[in-house]
């Protein structure tokens, strides 16, 4: 059923909200302990709705897994214990799902089809159907190189040196995961930064993995050994509270646990130089991820420039930090962002068209956008707008609520589940005026 979120003008955000589990690291933690040798178990596994959709296609693939207290019990199959699933495998709306799972079943004995819904079957898939048929795989993809993929088993992998056209954690985890049916050795060669949660948590799992500066490489054909994952609350799901915090006076916020990876850091880093007041506190290691609470408190921001080294250090939160950019004084500039319109959804046009629709001052260019701010008290107009099916583009505009003159109403919201189940409550719990409505 359709969901419409409706949210009242202006307010402010207090309290100590519990930000839900890291969804990339989340899917990793079911698809490594599918894989291992022995059991798992993952607490703070994200019970969401791309990542149940990871844990349902290895169910239909024998894996086996029960639910003890606050974990999610994994028993692994082993790297060659998997079975034909009985019917092709619904990804729903999970990128990460489709994109990992295609380098892991590419060298398995069976053959399979991942499938999605009508916005997954929009996104590219080519950028990793290429490295794997480099590795011999079989793999062939409808609509242009779009899913359904359809992936023949019993093909014999081999090692790659690989380049990928863009910096992509989906890209290299793809390959790895390719790689542990692989004979000889994986190479990947990064043209910049990306996440490196696979290779931190391969290494947890047993796989020796060396990073050579923008290099990481291994030897195929490693198994897995069961380990005990404990996911940190997701930095991408905490941005929308750490921009709303900063933009809404009066606003104070404490974050725990929160992962603050260096590669995932970026809205953190990009919310400090608009001058946002961010400390983290109580900084750890929690199963091989650095972690920190989070405190956030209002305070004037000011526009800037956001260059390409900085896109995939914050590639899920621009949503967000285009609402704080809105509100600051000055204009931001994002360029080097291309990948943002192929996300869930255009993500460049459908938040111009949204920040328009509420009043903002805002000019499109094919790899970015310019955000004229305004820092009065009521940076927004209210205002209906158009979720587009895509989950940040509706918590963003929620959040901009804080500084509207009127309602904020956002249509199409039912896909705030694929990443933040809860999320409405949990704002609501912290001062947001939300309320989420089926639309028959």
């Amino acid at each position: 059923m359709a969901r419409t979120l409706e949210i009242q003008p202006g307010g402010s955000l207090r309290g100590t909200p519990r930000i839900p589990g890291d969804k990339s690291i989340s899917h990793r933690a079911v698809m490594f302990s599918a894989i291992a040798r022995g059991t798992s178990r993952i607490t703070g596994f994200l019970d969401s709705a791309d990542c149940l959709a990871t844990l349902d296609a290895f169910s239909a693939m024998g894996v086996r897994h029960t639910r003890e207290a606050a974990a999610l019990v994994v028993q692994g199959a082993g790297r060659d214990g998997l079975r034909q699933p009985g019917a092709p495998l619904d990804l729903g709306n999970s990128g990460t799902s489709m994109r990992l799972l295609s380098g892991l079943l590419a060298g398995q004995s069976f053959d399979s089809v991942l499938t999605g819904d009508a916005s997954l079957s929009r996104r590219p898939m080519a950028r990793v159907i290429e490295p794997l048929a480099l590795m011999g795989a079989a793999i062939t993809a409808d609509n242009e190189g779009r899913a359904p993929l359809r992936i023949a088993g019993g093909q014999a992998l081999r090692g790659i040196d690989y380049t990928p056209p863009v910096a992509s954690a989906q890209i290299k985890s793809c390959v790895l995961l390719a790689g542990l049916r692989a004979e000889g050795v994986i190479r990947i060669n990064e043209p910049g930064v990306s996440r490196d949660h696979s290779e931190r948590m391969l290494a947890a799992y047993g796989v020796d993995i060396v990073r050579e500066g923008r290099s990481l490489s291994m030897t195929g054909g490693q198994p897995l050994e069961a380990v005990d994952v404990a996911v940190p609350a997701d930095l991408s799901s905490a941005a929308f509270f750490l921009v709303g915090a900063s933009i809404a006076p009066g606003s104070e916020l404490k974050l725990s646990g929160v992962g603050v990876n260096p590669t995932r850091r970026g809205v953190i880093d990009i919310l400090l130089a608009m001058g946002a007041d961010i400390r983290l506190i109580n900084e750890r290691d929690q199963a091989g991820e650095p972690v920190a609470d989070i405190v956030v408190r209002h305070a004037p921001l000011h526009g800037i420039d956001i260059g390409s080294d900085q896109v995939e250090l914050a590639i899920d939160e621009f949503p967000a930090i285009f609402i704080a950019a809105a509100c600051a004084y000055g204009t931001t500039r994002l360029t080097g962002a291309a990948e943002l319109r192929v996300k869930e959804s255009d993500r460049i046009a459908v938040m111009a068209d949204g920040l328009a629709a509420l009043g903002v001052e805002v000019s499109v260019q094919p790899d970015g956008l310019s955000i004229v701010g305004c820092p009065q008290a009521a940076s927004f107009s209210g205002g209906r707008i158009a979720g587009h099916g895509d989950h940040r583009i509706a918590m963003a505009f929620a959040v901009a609520a804080l500084r509207a003159d009127a309602p904020v109403v956002i249509d199409d919201c039912e896909a705030v589940d694929t990443s933040f189940p809860g999320f409405a409550e949990l704002a609501a719990s912290v001062g947001l005026g939300i309320n989420a409505r089926p639309v028959p």
